[in-house]
């Protein structure tokens, strides 16, 4: 089965200010891996769960399905949560979608939980796509101005 390409590009990325570079390789490793394996045009849960084995196998920690909150931008209250597909490492938040294509909505939805969350990166893979898409997002925390307020409501 050939590799199913796909480009990850932005123009101010360099190892210096490329957030946990080792630890993303890693986990676009794993996806490519398991694209590779399966093919496009199962359902999300199988890949949710050979991603699930790619990482065990790998030794990467993940939670599956953990609750995450999500902040006031305001007031640094808890609004609600939200429930990504992974976890990485409690540092990455990857969503995967089985989808035709992925939408504009898809991603702008992860980048508004990266924005009202204590987590920086995150990942959305597409396996259904005619070639995989796998979209970063990034929303660093020293640009989230609640993050100063729940760190002093967690004292």
């Amino acid at each position: 089965m050939p590799n199913r390409l796909t480009q990850i590009t932005d123009k101010n990325m360099t190892d210096e200010n490329f957030l946990e570079k080792d630890l993303s390789y890693k986990v676009i490793g794993a996806i490519y891996s398991v694209a590779n394996k399966y093919g496009c045009g199962l359902k999300e849960i199988v890949y949710q769960k050979a991603l699930a084995e790619e990482f065990e196998k790998l030794q990467i920690n993940c939670e599956q399905q953990k609750r995450i909150n999500i902040y006031s931008l305001d007031s640094g209250k808890v609004l609600g949560v939200y429930i990504p597909d992974f976890l990485i490492e409690n540092k990455i938040i990857l969503e995967i979608k089985a989808t035709p294509f992925t939408t504009r909505q898809n991603i702008e939805q992860q980048r508004s939980y990266l924005r009202a969350s204590q987590y920086e990166i995150g990942y959305l893979a597409n396996f259904n796509t005619i070639k995989l898409e796998i979209k970063r997002s990034i929303f660093t925390n020293n640009r989230k101005s609640f993050i100063t307020l729940i760190s002093k409501t967690q004292s």
